[in-house]
């Protein structure tokens, strides 16, 4: 299970998406506007992340609202960026160190 998730969040689009929804929920319309992809491709990658349990979602009337389904994926996905960041400064930090010699 844990390598679907993370196969599922190797998709860019879908970090983006991830992103728009952290706070709240949106609909596809709302996300298309976002994003600036076509509805189609934000309604499979939205399709995906609801069957590995990324995302759920709630029906009002004809619209669906898409969220997070556990606010510790965006944690998760907090906490990579951050180790991220850390080997680009730490890798920023050794080339320089090497271009002075």
């Amino acid at each position: 299970m844990q390598s679907e998730v993370c196969k599922t969040l190797s998709s860019p689009k879908r970090l983006e998406i991830l992103n728009a929804l952290k706070n709240g929920e949106k609909t596809v319309s709302e996300l298309v506007e976002i994003l600036g992809a076509p509805k189609a491709n934000v309604s499979q990658h939205l399709a995906v992340m609801r069957r590995v349990g990324i995302l759920k979602t709630r029906r009002d009337g004809v619209s669906i609202y898409y969220s997070v389904s556990n606010p510790k994926v965006i944690q998760a996905c907090v906490l990579m960026k951050e180790v991220l960041t850390e080997q680009m400064t730490e890798r920023t930090k050794l080339i320089k160190i090497v271009s002075k010699k």
